[in-house]
């Protein structure tokens, strides 16, 4: 069987024309924030007729060719640009990562054909329930129906699904075991609630899925990968993302920061220089900030790195290296734990170059700092850091659940 996959030439992503997309997600978000908010459709659009969710596809087959670290540099710069954006492809990713090690089978090739065409996968799994964060047990319950099955359930923290053609849900099946479906994101029964109500990263759709019967054929069954089994890549990915789009949420506190410096006319009778510009107490901040920025950013590529070599690894094999997904899990924890105070305080400091006029809601500079806070809220650093801790003293490896 060939390695390449139906060729579907893609619209050239040149570095200009890349740029140009970039640019006019961030004219976007510009406009709905001035507008009281908006969903990124003009985003996701622009995502879907450049096949950017196809980056990682080898270019053979009609994707992007980016290796890790290009993916995450695309990350940040769309970050930058719109942090809800990179944030809704988060799960479609990871998707492709699966297919890509698995596109041996039949199914795994046609999806990774839509891919290539422009089609985004989602996928809703968490649920709000009693069983511990990170447990493998669900409500969702999928039932036999004739040749086929019914799906029922609430899911949440569904980031993405409302914005995807397809979904893959997990859910327990009629003996308790949990099986994977991959459906139409706007089959009947299928209710995308919206209501995620979060401080930040307000147009994620991060809210409830609501399965209302939803028919299933037997030919939509996945099987479900356990996490456990050590030949399944572990989940550094789509935790190095959220750090991703922190480092690209930096780059805009600077933008900000210098604008703030650069545009302010009045100065107080106690400064050290009568232009903001010309501070040197502000510029100092601006430093900082500039700092903070390139270190977040330096972190995560090389945490990319190591996931280069863990995703070659299992590109190649067809399944994983445990050793080098630990490696990469680990330099994910790190990063976040290295970056969460950093970030956070910048986007505090963001205000002290600017006065009580950047306090007014219709700046919005307070997205930042809301934006990071629920970033960084996914899997608590506290956590993470005593893991981390544990491997370094004892040399324990870190678990094998989805948040590592």
């Amino acid at each position: 069987m060939t390695e390449t996959l139906t060729p579907v030439a893609p619209p050239a992503l040149s570095s200009s024309t890349l740029d140009e997309i970039i640019a006019q997600i961030a004219d976007d978000a510009r406009r709905r924030r001035a507008a009281g908010g908006g969903k990124p459709v003009l985003a996701l659009d622009l995502v879907r007729t450049h096949r950017i969710g196809a980056a990682r596809v080898p270019v053979e087959s009609g994707g992007g060719g980016y290796s890790k670290r290009e993916l995450y540099e695309l990350i940040i710069r769309l970050a930058h640009a719109d942090p809800d954006v990179p944030h809704i492809l988060r799960i479609h990713w990871g998707f492709t990562e699966e297919r890509l090690r698995l596109r041996h089978g039949d199914k795994d090739r046609r999806l990774l054909e839509k891919i290539v065409e422009g089609t985004l996968f989602g996928g809703a799994s968490s649920e709000l329930s009693s069983a511990a964060v990170g447990t493998y047990t669900f409500d969702t319950t999928l039932s036999r129906d004739g040749d086929g099955y019914r799906l029922n359930g609430r899911k949440f923290y569904s980031t993405g699904s409302i914005y995807s053609d397809h979904l893959r849900i997990t859910a327990a099946d009629e003996n308790g075991e949990t099986v994977s479906v991959l459906i139409p994101a706007d089959r009947a029964g299928v209710v995308h609630a919206d209501d995620w109500d979060g401080i930040g990263q307000a147009e994620t759709g991060s809210g409830t899925t609501i399965l209302d019967n939803v028919r299933v054929e037997a030919e939509e069954l996945y099987p479900f990968e356990r996490i456990d089994d050590v030949r399944r890549p572990r989940s550094s990915q789509p935790q190095l993302i959220l750090h991703a789009i922190a480092a690209g949420i930096l780059r805009s506190v600077l933008d900000d920061a210098a604008a703030l410096v650069h545009n302010r006319q009045r100065s107080y009778v106690f400064a050290t220089s009568a232009t903001p510009a010309e501070d040197p107490q502000l510029l100092e901040v601006i430093g900082r900030l500039s700092a903070a920025a390139f270190v977040a950013e330096s972190t995560v590529l090389a945490a990319a790195d190591a996931q280069d070599r863990a995703a070659q690894y299992a590109f190649v094999h067809g399944e994983a290296d445990d050793t080098l997904e630990e490696i990469a899990s680990l330099q994910a924890a790190q990063t976040k734990v290295g970056i969460e105070d950093i970030a956070l305080k910048a986007a505090g400091d963001l205000f002290a170059v600017g006065g009580a006029s950047a306090t007014r809601a219709s700046a919005h500079l307070d997205r930042h700092w809301r934006n990071l806070r629920t970033l960084f809220s996914h899997n608590p650093t506290p956590y993470k850091a005593r893991i981390i801790g544990e491997r370094v003293v004892t040399g324990n490896p870190l678990p094998r659940v989805g948040f590592f």
